[in-house]
């Protein structure tokens, strides 16, 4: 039975190198999960996620005709329930209680807080140009 992208297979870890992990599929097919889609969270060192002869379950993203195939680890995990915004914010209950505001609301809004940011940006900005720095000589 031939494998399909998008699908989610068990496979076991044969080798692992710096960029990622080969993972042997069932009929024998071996795909490559790159380093970057091994886990949620930044990787920096593969094996402290992963060893040799690992069962994991993949999510097949694409199979080119030179018979390569690329596999994912972190897209066939079950996705997290609720999120947390940049501000503490549960992004679901944000998005939905923006849902409610019309169009023209959210402009204004978005002009409002960007042109916040903005003045305290030049703030941050000016402030760090007066600071003490180099004096020059009157002697000169």
């Amino acid at each position: 039975m031939p494998f399909q992208v998008g699908e989610v297979v068990e496979g076991t870890v044969l080798n692992i190198t710096d960029f990622g992990a080969f993972v042997q599929l069932p009929e024998g097919k071996t795909g490559l999960v790159h380093i970057s889609e091994v886990a949620n969270t930044y990787v920096k060192d593969i094996n402290e996620f992963l060893k040799e002869n690992d069962k994991v379950k993949v999510k097949i993203l694409s199979m080119d005709k030179g018979g390569r195939i690329s596999l994912s680890i972190k897209k066939a995990l079950p996705k997290p329930k609720q999120t947390k915004n940049n501000k503490g914010y549960d992004s679901d209950s944000y998005n939905n209680r923006n849902n409610n505001i019309s169009f023209e609301e959210r402009i204004s809004k978005f002009l409002k807080d960007s042109d916040e940011r903005q003045q305290q940006l030049k703030k941050n900005f000016d402030s760090k140009r007066r600071g003490g720095g180099y004096k020059r000589n009157a002697s000169y």
